[in-house]
């Protein structure tokens, strides 16, 4: 991989990264084959050609241009799910291998030296690509530039590892009698042909009917989302007696109502239809939902819309039970049974836990916690428990714009930002987000003492 300098250094050694890849070291003036035939001559971009080829293509990146093609090598291609390029290369999908194709061409000669000044670029596909150096790489969307500025006699080749795909073109929602005229949700996901694993477990859950009517936002795993659950674990739950648990896990992938993926984007979090709280995330690399990343939007139903996601997602337990999943809460589980709290981390909420690893009780001075075992000590360990609990489902999000909050002990949690850390009190958030089916908890590294 290379890094800022040596990308810059590539840029004014052309013939040098031109030369390690076994084409002609020629310089610019004196190039005389067009972006395909340099391709051809490389020997590294078979099947970029034959795609080339299937789109149609071939003339356009022979003609004068100048283009700027970030070129994935035979390897990236390679990396590409099993059977997806044979089935891109079918004739029926030209125009989606058009689609990926040209969102790796940009009109015009733009040089390193030149892209790592830009932060996007606008790709003949029309969409927008987004240029970043990360931890010393260069990238293109998910990819990163291994070689740069291969002449050509109507442009330059950026060599990149991984292919990209462009973004799913937005679809205007529609309206009055062309929405009479769309499939319903579950039609639809049918059509598509890869939700198979989503449509038997929707009737296998007896939620067919349900989805059929009313108005429905889904966010839908494909099959290759259910496929990567560990084995056995779907036949498992399309068995009649884990229909509860199958209804359970599919109702979390729905909310009421028609969500754009617009508004989406502006949820911190969603209220899902088995009453339970899923967390969105925008980055620079995408949304994702409950970590599962959305790969397509808008997929426009009669009574609702789509979103498509590449992961399964779990509803999680209650408070105490992801707790005590986790492992590292110990302390902190055998302190709320000792004070009586149990019923609150397991029925009650919604909760935000601020919960102190086992760790952080370990700081505590010696004895303090067998002291506040204690039966006698109870209602002091109930304070302090209590003390690390505030009503409501607080995603980082929205405690990071807290100065305060009112905990159940009664008392005010001071909150703030320190050097780029949440703190609340004294204690530092380690890890925050930690959903739960009555709650969230934030991992603190320090026993709050009120």
């Amino acid at each position: 991989m290379m890094n800022r300098r040596q990308f810059l250094k590539a840029a004014l050694a052309g013939a040098i990264a031109v030369g390690s890849m076994g084409l002609p070291t020629l310089r610019a003036s004196a190039q005389t084959k067009d972006i395909v035939d340099v391709a051809i001559g490389a020997g590294s971009f078979k099947t970029l050609v034959a795609a080339v080829q299937a789109a149609g293509l071939v003339e356009t990146l022979k003609g004068p241009g100048p283009f700027t093609v970030f070129a994935p090598t035979d390897e990236a291609f390679a990396k590409l799910p099993a059977g997806t390029l044979e089935e891109l290369l079918k004739p029926e999908n030209k125009q989606q291998l058009i689609d990926i194709l040209t969102f790796h061409v940009v009109a015009g000669a733009v040089k390193a030296a030149d892209v790592v000044k830009l932060s996007e670029v606008t790709t003949v596909n029309g969409a927008k690509a987004k240029i970043k150096v990360m931890d010393g790489k260069v990238m293109i969307e998910n990819a990163n530039i291994v070689t740069t500025d291969i002449e050509a006699s109507n442009g330059v080749i950026h060599v990149i590892d991984s292919v990209i795909l462009p973004p799913a073109k937005p679809m205007l929602p529609p309206t009055g009698a062309a929405m009479q005229r769309l499939p319903n949700i579950v039609d639809t996901a049918i059509g598509a042909g890869n939700f198979k694993t989503l449509a038997a477990a929707l009737e296998a859950a007896g939620l067919v009917n349900t989805l059929k009517t009313g108005n429905w936002t889904v966010f839908a795993p494909t099959d290759e989302a259910f496929a990567k659950l560990p084995a056995g674990t779907v036949e498992e739950l399309l068995k009649p007696e884990n229909k509860q648990q199958l209804r359970d896990i599919l109702l979390y992938h729905v909310a009421r109502g028609r969500l754009p993926a617009a508004q989406v984007v502006k949820h911190s979090g969603i209220g899902m239809a088995n009453g339970v709280r899923t967390l969105v995330k925008v980055t620079d690399d995408g949304v994702t939902i409950n970590g599962a990343n959305i790969v397509a939007t808008d997929i426009a139903a009669s009574n609702g819309v789509i979103h498509v996601i590449d992961s399964v997602i779990l509803p999680p337990g209650n408070i105490a039970a992801v707790a005590e999943n986790a492992g590292s809460f110990s302390t902190l589980l055998a302190a709320v049974k000792a004070a009586g709290l149990e019923r609150e981390l397991i029925g009650r909420g919604p909760l935000t836990v601020f919960a102190p690893t086992d760790e952080a009780f370990a700081k505590l001075p010696p004895g303090t916690v067998e002291e506040l075992l204690k039966p006698e000590n109870k209602q002091k360990l109930r304070n302090i428990l209590l003390y690390h609990i505030v009503r409501g489902s607080n995603d980082s999000s929205a405690v990071a714009k807290l100065k305060s909050a009112r905990t159940l002990a009664g008392k005010s949690l001071p909150i703030m930002i320190e050097d780029g850390k949440v703190m609340v009190g004294s204690a530092t958030v380690a890890t925050a987000d930690v959903l739960a089916r009555n709650g969230v908890i934030h991992v603190i590294d320090t026993v709050l003492i009120p």
